[in-house]
């Protein structure tokens, strides 16, 4: 029996210009600043190494780092998963707000979970971050 795929998609506007936010979201190495669990990341050329609060150490593949599209995508490559894709995606919505969206396919479809849930708190913890006063 195979494992099936699963997906899950999270969005939150956010009160911040979407240029501001992908200063954050696309830079591969701020990652603990802003993804619950995440203690450290180390990045070499298309390679990540996300090491979690529970000194798991999680290695990825850097696909897309797009500044004009304001899109990062990565492939995380541990044995945990037969395949996964997560795109983060910041939209400006013209009026100093932007949307971020987070989506996540894995496979097996329990990852796409685990993660799809940590990338909606993750949204939460960049929208607290980003709007508090003076920021």
């Amino acid at each position: 029996m195979t494992a099936a795929r699963g997906s899950v998609r999270s969005e939150l506007r956010i009160g911040r210009p979407a240029d501001d936010l992908w200063a954050i979201v696309g830079d591969p190495g701020r990652l603990a600043e802003w993804f619950p669990g995440v203690a450290s990341c180390t990045v070499d050329g298309d390679e990540r190494v996300v090491t979690t609060d529970a000194g798991l150490s999680m290695p990825e593949q850097l696909l897309t780092v797009d500044r004009l599209q304001r899109r990062f995508q990565y492939r995380i490559t541990a044995p945990l998963f037969r395949e996964h894709l997560s795109t983060v995606d910041v939209h400006d919505l013209g009026d100093g707000t932007s949307l971020v969206v987070y989506s996540v396919d894995a496979e097996p479809s329990v990852m796409a979970l685990v993660l799809g849930g940590a990338a909606a708190a993750a949204l939460e913890r960049l929208r607290a971050m980003t709007e508090e006063p003076g920021r």
